[in-house]
């Protein structure tokens, strides 16, 4: 087990009941009701669910749904499921070996895309009211700083009540409207360092277009605890890499938010121009068994060139679960020996061969 997964359902808690119960719908293992926190669980933990939209995710995690909706999740997470579902989180953490970090717990919005043409459609649940500071400090993991103003990578970190950043969409009759103030777990990124410049691009979720400061559209936001390699610093104004860019947010000293964070970090090795991205880490095809078929592994949209770094959450081996029927006797584990390092790329997490890069401490 490497990820706990934390999803909002997009519907009523009894509808939702229904859909887990429907063998044409998607499953996942817990959901929590908003009103009260009451907890329920559909699918037993040593079982696979269908709820990250990537099978190697799905076979490394455990689904939380949450009643609610994203574009009003400030008055959909309430209190009572935050301290249900922190607590549920620390347990299945403390029983599987999961760090609580934000490399291992992640939101439906951090999981890639499996290839290519799935990244557009990746879902962008729990959004940006989660309250991820107030979800760690439950657990009892408080998302801290770790270094000094030259450490080379920083965590975003802002107080939640107090940012407050420009949303559109919260109101589906009107897709254009401000969406009310609200306390926000987000950050937006510019391609330059001014509010005016406009925000960098996510050629994955928007292949023939700009990004947007929808609710629903994380292609240029960086959220609490999610960590990067620092690019620049200019005022009150830091970049970061981000997908393949440099990508500009405000950070006043007087109110930060983003802190120093000490962690690793991959550079390409010296000679690649660039390297490779992947939204699984499928073993090797030599590791296949004849009666398995091999799984492509195909790169992301994304380029990763020489000159930048990504901090590294989590450090694998290639693994294929083949699962196509119910009958558990038919099912296949394929380990290999190809090495990947799951990295901070985007607003998602991704994964690149250990060969293509080298990692350091920051």
């Amino acid at each position: 087990m490497q990820y706990i997964v934390i999803h909002d359902t997009e519907e009523l808690y009894d509808k939702t009941l229904k859909l887990v119960q429907d063998p044409s719908e998607m499953s996942w293992h817990y959901t929590l009701r908003s009103r009260d926190g009451h907890l329920a669980q559909h699918v037993l933990t040593k079982d696979v669910a269908w709820h990250a939209g990537n099978w190697y995710v799905n076979t490394k995690a455990i689904g939380l749904e949450h009643e609610g909706f994203l574009a009003a999740g400030g008055t959909w997470y309430t209190e009572a499921m935050y301290r249900t579902s922190a607590r549920l989180v620390r347990y299945l953490a403390d029983r599987f070996g999961v760090p609580l970090d934000r490399a291992h717990i992640i939101g439906h919005d951090n999981v890639p895309g499996l290839v290519p043409a799935k990244v557009e459609k990746m879902h962008e649940d729990p959004g940006p009211y989660w309250d991820w500071a107030h979800f760690f400090d439950l657990m009892g993991a408080p998302l801290r700083p770790d270094g000094d103003s030259g450490t080379a990578t920083v965590m975003i970190l802002p107080d939640y009540g107090r940012n407050r950043p420009h949303y559109i969409g919260c109101d589906e009759d009107h897709p254009e409207a401000t969406c009310p103030p609200h306390g926000s777990a987000s950050v937006w990124l510019h391609t330059e360092p001014r509010e005016e410049s406009p925000l960098v691009k996510d050629i994955g979720k928007h292949p023939a277009g700009e990004s947007t400061f929808s609710v629903y559209d994380h292609a240029a936001r960086a959220v609490t605890g999610q960590r990067y390699v620092v690019a620049e610093r200019q005022g009150d104004w830091t970049a970061i890499w981000y997908l393949g860019q440099k990508a500009w947010f405000h950070n006043p000293g007087s109110d930060p938010v983003a802190v120093p964070s000490r962690t690793l970090i991959a550079t390409p090795r010296p000679g690649l121009t660039s390297v490779p991205v992947y939204g699984r880490a499928y073993p090797e095809p030599a590791a296949y068994p004849a009666d398995v078929e091999v799984q492509p592994l195909v790169p992301l949209q994304y380029t990763f060139p020489a000159g930048q770094s990504y901090t590294v959450g989590l450090t694998t081996t290639g693994e294929f679960y083949k699962a196509t029927t119910f009958d558990t006797t038919l099912h296949r584990v394929v380990r290999g020996t190809q090495k990947y390092h799951q990295i901070q790329f985007g607003h998602r997490v991704m994964f690149v061969k250990s060969e293509d890069v080298v990692v350091t401490e920051a």
